[in-house]
């Protein structure tokens, strides 16, 4: 078992996107030129709001969230926010609509899927919709990946993660996107994350980062850069490295496809509340992978809400 590197408590505070995903699920592929029929929601979305519902749903009593919006939606995901147990603090922004997210799943055995993205409002979250009083009471930060796609989510990310260094806060993110960080630049994110504690990423982007083809290899190579990599293996779990060396390979939980949007961001919810509740890293893994398999089972990014007529029992989380 290995040790988080802090006590266990304080509040979660996610630091991210705040999207509206529009979810057109498929069966084989799209037809060019004419129609393809679908069954279409319009659902709650945004990989930082995502990871903070599934850590309010994961037993963390107190998850706060900093995101942007436009006013077109505002009070909607508001709502749905507070539904799932987080305290959001949605910035409205004059300008900018929300953003949206299409996403086209295919139905097929493996539920895969691919993102159609406007970041819209979120993409202008910055270091002025920042206080350090935000971080009273917070054992954790967790940053989304998606904030490194523009310069004012960029200086956002220095500026929070200076003041959470200045508190012995521990800081985590996940890299969020394989397509983003090619045009970012690999070498251009690592020196981003250079002070991050741990890092999320996904098995593709842990090769992109080191340009090691292999999973082991490259969360290995990956956690000589960042003191703690946790590599989500989809279907083969996670794994667990330090100082370069892979210490754990954590097996997935059992799930039958349905929706594979946002089983990442509920591996990362879960994984950061089971942390705050005491769990070392390893069950806090273990947590993870059994959030993931639980997502991709469910339509859409999100918990189902205590209120949720169709959740079953088994699907209400409480680890403390």
């Amino acid at each position: 078992m290995f040790a988080a590197g802090r006590p266990a408590g304080g509040a979660l505070l996610v630091i991210g996107d705040v999207v509206t995903d529009i979810v057109a699920r498929h069966r084989g592929p799209l037809a060019s030129g004419t129609d393809t029929a679908s069954v279409i929601r319009t659902l709650p979305g945004g990989a930082g709001a995502n990871v903070a519902c599934w850590a309010a749903h994961w037993g963390c009593a107190d998850v706060r969230l900093l995101g942007r919006v436009g006013a077109d939606a505002a009070a909607w995901h508001e709502r749905e926010l507070t539904a799932c147990g987080v305290r959001p603090r949605l910035v409205v922004d004059p300008e900018a609509a929300t953003g949206t997210v299409i996403c086209l799943v295919d139905t097929g055995a493996a539920a895969e899927r691919t993102f159609l993205t406007d970041s819209g409002a979120s993409l202008r979250l910055g270091p002025g919709d920042w206080s350090d009083v935000l971080l009273d009471g917070v054992g954790r930060l967790h940053l989304s990946g998606y904030l490194l796609f523009s310069e004012s989510g960029r200086a956002l990310v220095r500026t929070a993660s200076a003041s959470a260094r200045a508190r012995g806060v521990p800081v985590s993110l996940d890299p969020a996107s394989a397509g983003f960080l090619v045009e970012l630049g690999v070498d251009r994110f690592l020196s981003l994350v250079e002070d991050v504690d741990v890092l999320l990423p996904s098995r593709d982007e842990a090769c992109l980062l080191t340009g090691v083809p292999d999973a082991v290899g490259a969360a290995a190579a990956l956690s000589r850069l960042v003191p703690l990599v946790i590599s989500k293996q989809g279907a083969d779990g996670a794994l667990v490295a330090r100082d370069g060396t892979v210490l754990a390979r954590v097996p997935a939980a059992p799930a039958t496809p349905s929706d594979t949007t946002g089983a990442g961001d509920a591996f990362t919810g879960a994984f950061l509340a089971a942390l705050l509740t005491g769990a070392d890293v390893e069950a806090a893994v273990s947590e993870g992978c059994r959030a993931g398999a639980r997502a991709v089972e469910r339509v859409g990014g999100r918990p189902p809400t205590p209120d949720d007529e169709t959740a079953p029992a088994s699907d209400r989380v409480d680890i403390r």
